[in-house]
């Protein structure tokens, strides 16, 4: 399963308001987790059986009563030139890494132009390095997270100008 098919699996169960969802497929079982304090949680297992086809159950959720905060708006643009920016959010939960390696220098610094698909960081979950690529063309603004720090699902990493 490719990482951008379990983003997409992420950002569904997070819509959809289940407590929990586990996916299993030849070699991979997925399970992915939410609680009303915290994004999803996703775990990720390799299996020893083969099973045929893939299951998935989903586990619905009591209704909870909306709070009159919502933690999915971000802030207002300050003014017209911050609304021009774009920003490069964390596609999975893990821990946000500049470097390919200690000894390497940074994917990316402030000031640096990027292209559609330059690798900007790279995200450990579970011992794997997902390499975040840019989806759009242009300049780092500001870069939002620190070297080595967690991050959370859809959390702001960059700021790029696309102009």
């Amino acid at each position: 399963m490719r990482i951008k098919e379990i983003q997409s699996l992420i950002k569904f169960v997070a819509k959809s308001g289940a407590s929990e969802v586990s996916l299993e497929m030849k070699d991979v079982k997925i399970t992915i987790k939410t609680s009303n304090d915290k994004g999803p949680v996703v775990v990720q297992q390799p299996l020893l059986q083969n099973t045929q086809q893939p299951e998935i159950i989903v586990a619905p959720q009591a209704p909870v009563a909306q709070s009159t905060s919502d933690p999915v708006i971000s802030p207002s643009p300050s003014n017209e030139e911050d609304s021009k920016l774009i920003t490069v959010k964390s596609p999975i939960i893990g821990t946000f890494y500049r470097k390919p390696a200690p000894d390497k220098p940074v994917f990316v610094e402030v000031g640096d132009t990027v292209s559609e698909g330059s690798v900007l960081c790279v995200i450990e979950a579970m011992k794997l390095f997902n390499e975040i690529e840019s989806e759009v063309s242009g300049k780092i603004v500001k870069i939002l997270v620190d070297d080595s720090s967690p991050v959370e699902f859809d959390q702001p990493l960059f700021l790029v100008d696309p102009s």
